[in-house]
């Protein structure tokens, strides 16, 4: 009998792949968490029955939500992770040598615990010596911060269950106050393909216009995200993300990558013109 994964993506499309066998499935307090094995796609986290990291492409969400910041500002010295309890953001960051302090707020601790059990490939450098783990709410961690942070990466689920509260002005307002002042502010904006990912792309981004001065939003390819179009946010108090680019400085540093490079860097701020219309 064929096993197969589906994720709704509206009410009339559904994205499906051929399992080999279900490696993990348990529940906190937050949420549902399962770990398959695919055929096309290799190991798949999944929460609440939606697909969050595939072994095949998630270098191309990590790559895009961490160097394009740190290629805008390589002198970052301290960034905090809200989210990202599969270890892939903090596995780009830890790449940089330049990097002192990494800390990783995530709420649900089995997360953290299935990743670094079932995927190894996301969460191999979870135990860098410059990595500082809290099992905590990130919007209750960030309150009482105050120009501590040159970077903050919001690495959220969708706004639903633990992850609403990530897409308030109320948790802006925190991260502006967190970062130095210079920091920048990246967060996981959705997609604009499908009506209501869309609206909470619209929502979010108006709402960091309203705390932080400079606002961009960039996008990259996911082929096993809701469209495969997806959206990430920029936010600074000083820096603009292409005007204050400096390409060759990044190619110095010597990172390999497999899906960011500097021409994907100003391209990924091209954006359609049905997403401009949105944002304007």
């Amino acid at each position: 009998m064929d096993l197969w994964f589906t994720e709704d993506h509206t009410d009339y499309v559904k994205f499906s792949m051929k399992v080999k066998e279900q490696l993990f499935s348990g529940k906190s307090q937050y949420q549902k968490i399962d770990i398959i094995d695919t055929y096309e796609f290799g190991r798949v986290l999944v929460i609440d029955g939606y697909l969050m990291v595939t072994e095949k492409d998630e270098f191309i969400y990590h790559e895009m939500i961490t160097h394009v910041a740190m290629a805008v500002n390589p002198d970052i010295k301290k960034v905090l992770v809200i989210g990202g309890g599969d270890g892939g953001t903090v596995r780009e960051l830890t790449r940089y040598k330049s990097i002192e302090e990494i800390h990783l707020v995530e709420i649900d601790g089995l997360v953290v615990d299935a990743s670094k059990k079932y995927l190894d490939f996301t969460s191999n450098k979870l135990d860098d010596k410059r990595v500082t783990l809290y099992i905590e709410d990130g919007i209750k961690f960030v309150k009482d911060k105050k120009a501590v942070y040159d970077l903050v990466i919001v690495d959220s689920t969708d706004p639903i269950g633990p992850g609403e509260g990530l897409f308030t002005t109320k948790f802006y307002k925190d991260c502006y106050r967190s970062l130095t002042d210079k920091g920048i502010l990246i967060n996981q904006n959705e997609s604009p393909y499908y009506a209501d990912t869309a609206e909470q792309m619209i929502k979010a981004t108006n709402k960091l216009k309203k705390v932080f001065p400079i606002v961009e939003v960039f996008q990259c390819h996911l082929p096993t995200y809701a469209s495969g179009h997806w959206i990430l946010g920029f936010s600074s108090k000083a820096y603009h993300p292409t005007k204050d680019f400096d390409g060759q400085r990044w190619k110095q540093i010597g990172l390999e990558t497999n899906y960011y490079n500097t021409n994907i860097h100003i391209g990924s701020f091209a954006l359609p013109t049905y997403v401009n219309k949105m944002l304007e």
